[in-house]
């Protein structure tokens, strides 16, 4: 005879004090791929000692090791949150807040001792996930950020399991897909419905420590050097038409003007004039380019376009130089349409540029202003010197290198000029300028991009950090400001790498430009650009679901400039219409898939009533066993064994070893064989 305290009291205080041991591993696990994108942001010693407490946990759980001591814990738990001070010295910002969070993750496990515990740990965890979105939004992230949410699913699962085991891994791992799949709707309704709100949410502090590559507001000689070896996206560009000539691919950037002869830099923020527009309106020739802009994240204010844009995008405005600034930091990925001319005149500039763009400091690279001053002596105009300077580029033995000598004197222009003769795009530019200025012409150097690389399968343009670059311009009294790339004049055999050999003739891929690029290689370029296209797709459609495209999908569906109020209510209503859809399919799948082991209890059930004893919706299986076998002394051991059969299949993990069994005596059970 099973008792009450046995069957129902006894498995449930006990599972539900101690959570079982595979599923604290399942958890540790889960919890170990939560933290291991930050791992690779943060300083090693606190990687080391997460991963310390985490392998720590596990050999305790095998070993049965005691957890520290409430002192210990206290004394850890403040000692890490010093050294995470000391470290910062602040606990604001996205690298110390994810640190702190991450470090109070792990130190949670030392005082994990029941299911109330663990399922803190699982809360954690999936707050700790969305903190991963605010460093990474890429397509990768987000396939290994729901890989994570999924083992934490399964972890959950098998931590409410009163009994759970290894035997039934496969189980667990349905469920937890089956739960997932269910909440696909939500999710979509979620994303599509919920208002999008111009501007962040919230605002958190620049972090100076996680910069993005890119370029800057300054210059120093061998600086974009550093750039040419990253191949990071700096954005992504989607022409209307054909894409122009890549020889007249330049993206406009920061411009600068001020020198001490080897930095160069914006005007400083004091300068009075420095966000003024351009005097004139310049005058465009030619056909419109008109394209799209994908921009990602670089913790700076500038954005980029053709040069020159005809018309601003709304998220940036035009200062004096034409550089383009935005009115925010780009912490996001930003898209913005524009439209520029390849073929203009600027017009006239406002006087102080023109004193701005002659600026040199007295002392340094004496050899180049004796130079210039040559020129000036033979009675060169503008142009004729112009051309005399891109003559000495490409006549005399210069080289464009990526790894150029060190320019060590204190006058590196001087240097580069007449003794190295390698160096990269900011050193032809520098050079330049300080050449036309010390002959008295007006010049700047504008940094930017040039050039990159098209992918066929996306049909848009990659533009890498590697694309960095650097020209000049110069004012010319007939013709405005004229772009000058000293760089190109440089003849092929001096370059000394193909890759910018063929920046400046074409925008394909090595992989496809060299006639003998083998199998290997053209395949590897293939999937490179497949999955560069996927995230392409997902900057658009994704990271790129602004109010705007949310505003136009609504009003593809015949819905026009909802309010945030009528977002709300369709959210809702959406929602409900959902839940209760699942509910009623619910209600009608259980009454057409009945779960055999309730049904062979419900004929069990109807046969005793057939003899009058009847079932009462408020009995359970061990209160109806009782009653039975009093009425039925005979049949007791077969009413027994049918019960406890049923509250084995129902409430506890094995259910094949007892459900043919449970089956078989239900159908030969007949209480009126007496």
């Amino acid at each position: 005879m099973i008792t009450h305290k046995q069957v129902e009291l006894a498995p449930y205080r006990e599972e539900q004090s101690q959570p079982p041991l595979n599923g604290i591993i399942w958890l540790l696990g889960a919890l170990l791929l939560v933290i291991i994108p930050h791992l690779f942001r943060l300083p090693i010693w606190i990687s080391i000692s997460c991963l310390a407490v985490l392998g720590w946990r596990v050999l305790a759980e095998y070993h049965h090791w005691p957890l520290p001591s409430s002192l210990i814990k206290l004394a850890i738990t403040l000692g890490m949150i010093v050294a995470t001070y000391l470290q910062f010295f602040t606990f604001n910002g996205l690298l110390p807040g994810s640190a702190l969070l991450t470090m109070m993750l792990c130190l949670k496990l030392l005082e994990m001792h029941c299911i109330r515990d663990a399922m803190i740990m699982v809360f954690l965890g999936y707050f700790l996930v969305t903190t991963s979105f605010l460093f990474d939004q890429s397509v990768l992230s987000g396939l290994y950020l729901f890989t994570v949410v999924f083992t934490l699913t399964t972890a959950l699962i098998i931590l409410n399991h009163p009994l759970a085991t290894k035997d039934h891994q496969r189980h667990y791992l349905s469920l937890a897909s089956s739960l997932l799949l269910q909440a696909i709707p939500l999710m979509m309704v979620l994303f599509i419905l919920f208002p999008r709100i111009p501007g962040p949410l919230w605002t958190l502090p620049n972090d100076q420590t996680s910069a993005k590559t890119g370029l800057s507001d300054s210059m120093r000689l061998g600086e974009i050097t550093q750039l040419a070896e990253s191949h990071d996206v700096a954005f992504r560009v989607k022409f209307d038409a054909a894409p122009p000539p890549a020889n007249q691919l330049y993206w406009r950037g920061p411009v600068l003007w001020q020198t001490d002869g080897r930095n160069w830099q914006d005007l400083s923020a004091e300068f009075p004039l420095r966000d003024l527009a351009p005097k004139y309106k310049p005058q465009f020739f030619g056909e419109p380019v008109n394209y799209t802009i994908t921009l990602q994240p670089h913790k700076q204010l500038w954005v980029f376009a053709l040069d020159l844009p005809a018309n601003i995008p709304d998220i940036a405005t035009q200062h004096f130089d034409y550089q383009l600034i935005a009115e925010n930091q780009v912490d996001d990925v930003i898209r913005y349409t524009a439209t520029s001319y390849l073929q203009y005149t600027t017009g006239e500039p406002w006087p102080f540029a023109l004193s701005a763009a002659l600026q040199l400091p007295a002392q340094p690279n004496p050899r180049t202003k004796e130079l210039a001053q040559q020129w000036l002596r033979q009675g060169l105009t503008p142009n004729q010197i112009v051309n005399q300077a891109l003559d000495l580029f490409h006549e005399q033995p210069f080289y464009y290198s990526r790894t150029p000598p060190i320019l060590a004197s204190d006058d590196p222009v001087d240097e580069f000029l007449f003794t190295t003769q390698r160096g990269f795009c900011e050193h032809y530019a520098a050079s330049f300028v300080t050449l036309m200025r010390a002959a008295s012409i007006p010049a700047r150097i504008v940094t930017g991009y040039q050039g990159g690389e098209f992918n066929s399968m996306g049909n848009y343009l990659i533009v890498r950090q590697s694309n960095a670059h650097a020209w000049a311009e110069v004012w010319l009294d007939s013709r405005g400001w004229v772009r000058v790339d000293p760089t190109a004049v440089i003849p092929t055999e001096r370059i000394e790498t193909t890759l910018d050999s063929q920046r400046f003739q074409t925008t394909l891929s090595d992989a496809l430009n060299a006639q003998q690029s083998d199998w290997i290689t053209q395949r590897i370029y293939w999937l490179r650009s497949g999955w560069d296209a996927a995230n392409y797709q997902w900057n658009q459609w994704i990271l790129g679901y602004d109010a705007n495209k949310q505003q136009q999908f609504l009003r593809n569906l015949g819905l026009y400039n909802l309010s945030i109020k009528q977002l709300l209510m369709m959210l809702l209503l959406s929602m409900a219409a959902i839940i209760i859809g699942v509910m009623c399919y619910l209600l009608f799948h259980s009454t057409k898939s009945k779960d055999p082991v309730i049904a062979g209890y419900q004929l069990f059930c109807k046969k005793l009533a057939k003899v009058g004893i009847e079932h009462q919706s408020w009995q359970g299986p061990y209160t109806f066993c009782e009653l039975a076998c009093k009425k039925l002394p005979h049949l007791s051991q077969q009413i027994t064994t049918i019960t406890q059969c049923y509250i084995a299949l129902r409430y506890q993990s094995d259910r094949s070893r007892h459900k043919e069994l449970f089956l078989r005596l239900v159908n030969q059970f007949d209480p009126r064989q007496f």
